[in-house]
């Protein structure tokens, strides 16, 4: 495996690891609950985008070194005295949560592209773009329904759409630059509007008279 590669999606994991773990501590789950949180967020999308690939087993399941890491974050973030640090400061903890959040997002997304066209479908843009998605944001999807929370897609930050342009644009400079600028450019996208959004309280229209 190619090692840019291989870095990217360690840190992917580690990020999105964090992500799971710290709401199921928010949600004052057990160490188990906390490790299955960590667990889905990392690796619920990558399954997801390689069943619709036909790529059986999927990837987590042939090597589980992503899955160990995993659970081996969770179980730090459940340390007590690293969930007092987390804790004791509320903006440091959304912070964190945030910057871990949108690193896993912008990583993952960038690295569905990468899958799609190694399985031979690069040259199926919209089908590349959706995976992509897909493996952003589906282990968050699930992590969220775990948590009964609801998805954060859904409502917060143009959540989706940052996976969407950064997807996008990764596919477009796929076969115009390299591997890694292409990962790196769309990476990059998807953490600039996953910022901005949450900084700037950006979101899409909601229809707020059917609210209760």
């Amino acid at each position: 495996m190619n090692i840019f590669i291989l870095v990217f999606e360690i840190i992917g994991t580690i990020a999105f690891a964090v992500s799971g773990a710290m709401t199921g501590l928010r949600k004052n789950m057990d160490i188990f609950g906390v490790c299955i949180l960590g667990l889905t967020t990392a690796v619920g999308g990558g399954i997801i985008r390689d069943l619709i690939l036909g790529i059986t087993p999927p990837a987590t399941f042939q090597d589980p070194m992503y899955a160990l890491i995993a659970i081996g974050v969770s179980i730090i973030i459940f340390i007590p005295v690293v969930r007092r640090l987390l804790f004791t400061n509320r903006r440091a903890y959304e912070l964190i949560l945030l910057i871990t959040d949108s690193a896993g997002l912008g990583i993952f997304t960038v690295y569905g592209v990468s899958t799609a066209v190694d399985a031979g479908f690069g040259g199926n843009f919209f089908l590349t773009v959706f995976v992509a998605v897909l493996t952003g944001v589906g282990g968050g999807v699930i992590r969220d329904l775990f948590a009964r929370d609801r998805p954060y897609i859904f409502v917060k930050h143009i959540y989706a759409c940052a996976a969407l342009a950064g997807a996008i644009l990764c596919a477009l400079l796929w076969n115009a630059a390299s591997r890694s600028v292409s990962m790196i450019a769309g990476f990059a996208l998807v953490v600039l509007i996953r910022l901005l959004a949450a900084k700037f309280r950006w979101s899409l229209p909601k229809a707020k008279e059917f609210a209760e």
